[in-house]
């Protein structure tokens, strides 16, 4: 008998070689690397983990909220989100409704992200249909306001709606709606800060909006002040844990920025 690396063999015997892949889901993993098959840990917690069906309700809840604080905006009429703007400039160009431009677009722009690298979830193909579906439906029951108090209550409440149907969606972590992941995007794909990225996004979008008609004023304003804190008061209450935040935070990369940052607009 012979003693190599503490195992014992008969003389003769070949050594024993490095151990093979443990069958079933070792084997399974080491076949798809070889063929150069990768799942993002993050793209496959958004479509086939077990908690998506856990976390689905709040997220569509999130989502028709976040159509109805867009319909209690544009009701009011004072003044939209710059992607708003955007999206009521072509309406008025070309008669479609508001939420249906947000549908049609949110297809080309999920489509750049296929450049930029940026993955998808199950709740970026929901955000693209059912805002703008619930924007559509509400806009259609809300009553147009005729004095100015309603028109400042409307506009209100449609800002903190928004705030906290984005807190809302963004703890259920199923993937970015489409002009948020464009933004993140561009931050990763060209170093730009979040900052940068939205700025210059949104004030493109803003300009070009208002010069197609859409309605830029005192609403714009308080949302571009006001979604930021409201969004992050209702992320305290919907991850109160913070894991959904920090998860967002280390998945734009090793530049950090301040949690204010990536809040704005998320459910777009």
């Amino acid at each position: 008998m012979v003693t190599s690396g503490g195992v014992r063999r008969r003389v003769g015997e070949p050594a024993p070689g490095p151990r093979g892949p443990a069958p079933g889901r070792g084997a399974a993993a080491d076949r798809r690397r070889d063929k150069g098959v990768h799942y993002h840990p993050a793209v496959r917690d958004r479509w086939f983990s077990r908690s998506v069906a856990r976390r689905l309700p709040r997220l569509l809840v999130g989502l028709v909220l976040f159509g109805l604080g867009i319909a209690l905006m544009a009701v009011a009429g004072l003044g939209l989100g710059p992607w708003e703007v955007f999206h009521q400039g072509i309406a008025r160009r070309t008669g479609l409704e508001l939420g249906t431009v947000s549908i049609l677009l949110g297809v080309p722009i999920l489509a750049m992200w296929i450049p930029l690298g940026e993955p998808a979830g199950i709740g970026t193909v929901l955000n693209i249909v059912l805002i703008g579906v619930a924007t559509n439906v509400a806009m259609g029951v809300l009553p147009v306001p005729h004095d100015q108090i309603t028109q400042l209550a409307m506009m209100t409440l449609g800002v903190v709606t928004i705030g906290i149907a984005s807190g809302m969606y963004l703890a259920t972590d199923l993937g970015a709606g489409p002009r948020d992941g464009l933004m993140t995007g561009v931050h990763r794909r060209f170093g730009w800060s979040i900052r940068r990225a939205r700025t210059g996004l949104e004030l493109t979008v803003l300009v070009a909006g208002f010069l197609m008609g859409g309605t830029v004023g005192l609403g714009t304003v308080v949302f571009a002040l006001g979604i930021g804190p409201i969004v992050q008061w209702a992320l305290g209450i919907f991850d109160p844990s913070g894991a959904v935040a920090r998860r967002r935070a280390a998945s734009r990369g090793p530049v950090p920025v301040p949690l204010i940052d990536f809040l704005e607009e998320p459910g777009e």
